[in-house]
């Protein structure tokens, strides 16, 4: 009888080791998924994490001629989300692979990034005296400003 208890608790600890190497594995490989865009151009290409995470950005010399501010950041944010939604899908298709059927891995790792709307390009004013930079406190503040 001793043995047969053993060999259970020998069996139960060599799954217990096969699910700690599967899970090693599963958060290595969902460690190193990254996705990468690219400007149809050419110029400006990112890198991003499992988590969408910018890792790289390379921006081409004479991008800063050939675009304004406003459409080379437009540009980065627009390729920053696309890259971001093809990390999240892989980053799914591992975590498929471990989950048990008919678990949706997009629950775990929340929904794919949203498109950002390009911000409209707004001249600075240098002058502008609608801002109070006082010393006043935040928290003397009430819900609809200043008390």
């Amino acid at each position: 009888m001793p043995t047969d208890h053993r060999s259970q608790v020998e069996e139960l600890m060599a799954d217990y080791r096969r699910s700690r190497e599967r899970l090693a594995d599963t958060r290595r490989d969902l460690a190193a998924v990254t996705a990468a865009a690219s400007s149809d151009d050419g110029r400006v290409r990112v890198v991003v994490g499992p988590q969408g995470a910018l890792r790289e950005l390379e921006i081409a010399d004479d991008t800063t001629q050939r675009m304004r501010p406003v459409e080379l950041a437009a540009t980065i944010v627009r390729l920053s989300t696309d890259a971001a939604r093809a990390a999240a899908a892989r980053a799914a298709s591992v975590l498929a692979d471990v989950l048990p059927a008919g678990t949706d891995p997009e629950l775990l790792l929340g929904p794919p990034p949203e498109p950002v709307s390009r911000n409209d390009s707004r001249r600075i004013d240098d002058d502008a005296d609608d801002e109070d930079f006082s010393d006043a406190s935040w928290l003397q503040q009430g819900p609809t400003g200043r008390t």
